[in-house]
């Protein structure tokens, strides 16, 4: 039936039409944005899970410099203890060395306190940003320090922040309030092989900072002193070698550590990116695909609605 009043050729085209337009929109969007999930009404759960994870994201590359911040402090502490190896190796040969007979003692023990003034350079310099983990001048212990490690979300959705610790105790070379809070400013109690049963026990230390705890002698050398006092500062000395030696590799292991967190925290804000991205991103080569035939779909469209239109005019044909 042709009705004037009715024209349902024309209402089909045209719903149609406005169902191709909608598509076409749709499309159009995510085309110009990239995304197939833009916001919570194009789908919640994928929006929702996107818009957590692009925080923890976040959350992570705060942690990255954070553990930026902590390899550049462990990295001070290390090249001050690595440094100071070297040195208390040279006041270990200059002891050897006194230990010749005819060899000028104090000549040698003038050697001895330049290199001492040396480590206290070294210790007093090894800061970065206003930390030192070699050097302690305050009436408290440098204590424990903690670096961010990495930024945790649990199964139940809580988050939480892990870190990585170093206890000071361990490094610190000199302490100008307690001496025994120092590797080189406490007593080292060593055993001198003087020809008796028993031996002599005898107490040194190598620098004098001015703190207290301290009942040895500081490790200095004069003409009037003897064989076996020499013999005890190398034994004490190689002692403290070995203290500062340990200290040095647990720091460079916890900077291999740091250095090996920072890196799979990258990897990992990689792989959290990665996935977000399979979850909103649109498929820009399926979606031009489909705005073409969207496109050529609207142009069929209005064609058939210009059809539809000019139905009821064929209808005057009839009455001429």
């Amino acid at each position: 039936m042709t009705s004037l009043m009715t024209n349902t050729a024309a209402i089909a085209a045209l719903d149609t039409l406005r169902s191709i337009s909608a598509s076409l929109g749709e499309t159009q969007k995510r085309v110009s944005s990239g995304y197939k999930v833009e916001t919570a009404s194009d789908n919640a759960a994928y929006w929702s899970i996107a818009t957590t994870m692009r925080s923890d994201n976040m959350a992570l590359g705060a942690v990255e410099d954070a553990l930026g911040f902590g390899a550049a402090k462990t990295d001070t502490a290390y090249t001050g203890l690595e440094a100071t190896v070297d040195v208390v190796t040279e006041i270990k040969a200059k002891l050897v060395a006194a230990r010749e007979p005819g060899v000028d003692k104090d000549k040698i023990n003038k050697e001895l306190l330049e290199l001492k003034a040396q480590l206290a350079s070294i210790s007093e310099s090894a800061s970065f940003s206003g930390e030192n983990w070699l050097f302690n001048a305050t009436a408290g212990a440098v204590g424990t320090k903690e670096m961010s490690g990495s930024f945790v979300r649990s199964a139940d959705g809580t988050v939480s922040v892990s870190t990585l610790t170093f206890d000071t105790a361990d490094s610190v070379l000199i302490d100008t309030v307690d001496a025994t809070r120092g590797l080189l400013t406490k007593d080292y109690s060593v055993a001198v092989d003087d020809g008796t049963a028993s031996g002599t026990t005898m107490t040194y230390y190598l620098v004098n900072a001015g703190g207290t705890g301290t009942s040895g002698s500081v490790v200095e050398l004069s003409s009037a002193t003897t064989d076996d006092e020499v013999e005890g500062m190398i034994s004490a000395v190689e002692a403290m070698l070995m203290d500062i030696t340990d200290a040095a590799a647990t720091l460079g292991a916890i900077n291999m550590r740091v250095e090996m967190q920072a890196d799979f925290v990258a990897d990992l804000m990689d792989v959290i990116d990665t996935g977000v991205g399979r979850l909103v991103d649109a498929d820009m080569n399926e979606e031009s695909t489909r705005l073409k035939a969207l496109q050529t779909q609207q142009q069929l469209g209005i064609q058939a609605l210009s059809i539809a239109n000019t139905n009821s005019e064929n209808v005057l044909s009839l009455f001429k």
